[in-house]
């Protein structure tokens, strides 16, 4: 399966095993432990699978020569390798023209669902999206032409007919699931790219999306009713990974060419704590505040942040903020120019939850998870006030200087903290 989302929050650890095309590959835990459990279903149909082709195709593969011993197990387990490497070169297909419009892919990944590509940005064109989209699916109608061909000279020996058969119907069922109009399958893609001709990617994302979810459901029934769990796993994943890309793409439209200074909270409106505080003052300033996190300066320069778990954490009973600050040496922190989703990319990768705004070592600001996902919040409401996908950066730029004129106007003390 071919969906590109974060797959941070949809697979669990994964080790990198070489690279493909330049692209980091990459074995997820759960694709371990899936494919022995292909390999015993897949050789668990041979014998109702075989005369089946036969019937169909006409060949005269013998069922007992694949269903005696161990040989049922063992052909299982090659065409489950083989399916997987098929996946694998789906997801290249997907990669290498996306490369080819010049977007960065980040990793291939073969997880419990399948593969997935993932990408270091969206498309945003839609005749990008379009032709990334169906290149996967294409790979697999190739890999059919070629196992027909590969049919046509090699001996009939029957276990290398049945490989060669039964690869070539798992890649047509492959390339037809995943051409599903079911966002963000590659069918959903593909929805989403014409849509967009005559839309904006936003509007376009959650047509598509709502179109995904209905297909998510419509699967999840079916497999419900077959009490097929790989169905209903792939229903779940379908609908919340439609629901998280309509929010990421949001996100992006939002946010797109905003620069952190917009959101942040200014160094000016930020309470700090210098680094030679007790911890026990340091305490009371936590409490008469209640915020958990602070910037420290000495002497006016930024040295650090200090938060209530760097407290907990230490066995001191005595001694000042600086003996347990993160300095800023260790810290993750951003430009004023930053964009937001740099921003975003940045606290999602390093799973923290406040970034410095630095510039030329000095602080400017302070930006949190909260800051970033109120910003989000409002700009979604204005949405409805401005009558459009997203609010111009003029709007933006004008509800700014509304805030500040209003603080000075009303004499607004820094709200401190983070």
């Amino acid at each position: 399966m071919s969906v590109d989302v974060d797959t941070e929050h949809s697979m669990f650890k994964s080790y990198q095993v070489g690279t493909i095309y330049g692209i980091p590959f990459r074995l997820d835990v759960t694709f371990l432990l899936i494919l022995p459990v292909f390999a015993g279903i897949l050789g668990a149909q041979i014998g109702d699978v075989v005369p089946l082709f036969n019937e169909v195709f006409g060949t005269t593969i013998d069922a007992d020569s694949l269903t005696t011993g161990v040989v049922p197990w063992v052909v299982g387990f090659v065409a489950a390798v083989a399916l997987f490497v098929c996946v694998t070169l789906h997801e290249l297909g997907h990669s290498v023209v996306a490369i080819a419009y010049d977007y960065e892919i980040e990793s291939i990944t073969l997880w419990l669902l399948g593969g997935i590509a993932r990408p270091a940005e969206l498309p945003r064109n839609w005749g990008h999206e379009f032709w990334i989209a169906v290149a996967g699916p294409s790979v697999n109608i190739v890999i059919v032409a070629l196992c027909g061909a590969v049919l046509l000279v090699v001996p009939p020996v029957d276990v290398v007919v049945f490989l060669v058969l039964y690869l070539a119907i798992l890649n047509l069922g492959l390339a037809a699931f995943n051409m599903l109009p079911a966002f963000p399958l590659d069918g959903g893609r593909v929805l989403r790219a014409l849509l967009a001709r005559n839309q904006s990617y936003v509007k376009a994302t959650r047509q598509a999306a709502g179109v995904g979810k209905v297909f998510a459901l419509l699967i999840g029934l079916v497999g419900l009713l077959r009490l097929d769990f790989i169905m209903m796993a792939i229903a779940l994943f379908v609908y919340i990974a439609a629901t998280s890309e309509t929010r990421q793409m949001m996100l992006d439209a939002a946010f797109d060419g905003v620069a952190i200074e917009e959101v942040m909270t200014p160094a000016d409106k930020l309470t700090t704590v210098e680094s030679g505080l007790g911890l026990a003052d340091f305490l009371d300033v936590m409490l008469e505040d209640r915020h958990i996190g602070y910037p420290v300066l000495d002497g006016g320069s930024f040295v650090g942040i200090v938060t209530l778990e760097d407290v907990q954490d230490s066995e001191l009973t005595e001694g000042t903020v600086a003996d347990v600050m993160t300095p800023a040496e260790n810290l993750e922190t951003v430009t004023a120019a930053t964009e937001v989703m740099d921003a975003f990319k940045v606290l999602g990768e390093n799973d923290v939850g406040r970034l410095p705004v630095i510039d030329d070592g000095q602080l400017r600001g302070l930006v949190t998870r909260t800051d970033l996902m109120r910003a989000f919040k409002i700009v979604t409401e204005q949405q409805r006030f401005d009558h459009s996908e997203i609010p111009t950066p003029t709007r933006r730029g004008r509800t700014r200087r509304i805030r500040r004129d209003q603080d000075r106007q009303a004499g607004r003390n820094p709200e401190g903290g983070t």
